[in-house]
């Protein structure tokens, strides 16, 4: 139906294969198949949190039942980037269509998203390289 959703940002080739891979598995999830709960069921002796049905008990944090690890996951390793494309491209998405309904006039520069959107890449692997270096700086302090 033509709904777009977040897209997770391939991991920059400097990244630790680890995070390089849990990005890989994240990308493979989504639509995360997600149920939560607040009641506590025992199974086998064991309380864990989960939903009783006729047909079995779907636990809410084994991920062979569920997706809402990888999405707790995500959220908490993508969070700024999230934010940054909701604001600057979902958002200003919205501004400009109420805007042009409301037969205002729109600015040249809240129009042409592909250029925000490159600055806040831009912006972000700045980041991402100062980031590397201070942990570089910080690992050659601590070496003898």
């Amino acid at each position: 139906h033509g709904i777009r959703i977040y897209q997770l940002p391939d991991a920059d080739s400097d990244e630790d294969e680890e995070f390089k891979e849990q990005t890989r598995v994240l990308k493979a999830s989504i639509p995360f198949a997600v149920i939560g709960s607040n009641q506590l069921i025992e199974v086998k002796g064991k309380k864990i949190r989960g939903r009783l049905y006729p047909w079995g008990v779907v636990e809410v944090e084994n991920p062979e039942h569920n997706d809402f690890l990888k999405l707790r996951t995500m959220l908490v390793t993508h969070m700024q980037d999230l934010q940054e494309v909701t604001q600057d491209l979902h958002y200003e998405n919205f501004r400009s269509e109420r805007l042009k309904r409301a037969g205002r006039s729109v600015d040249e520069e809240v129009v042409d998203k592909d250029q925000i959107l490159l600055q806040k890449e831009l912006e972000l692997r700045r980041m991402q390289e100062m980031l590397a270096q201070m942990q570089a700086q910080m690992k050659m302090k601590s070496d003898p």
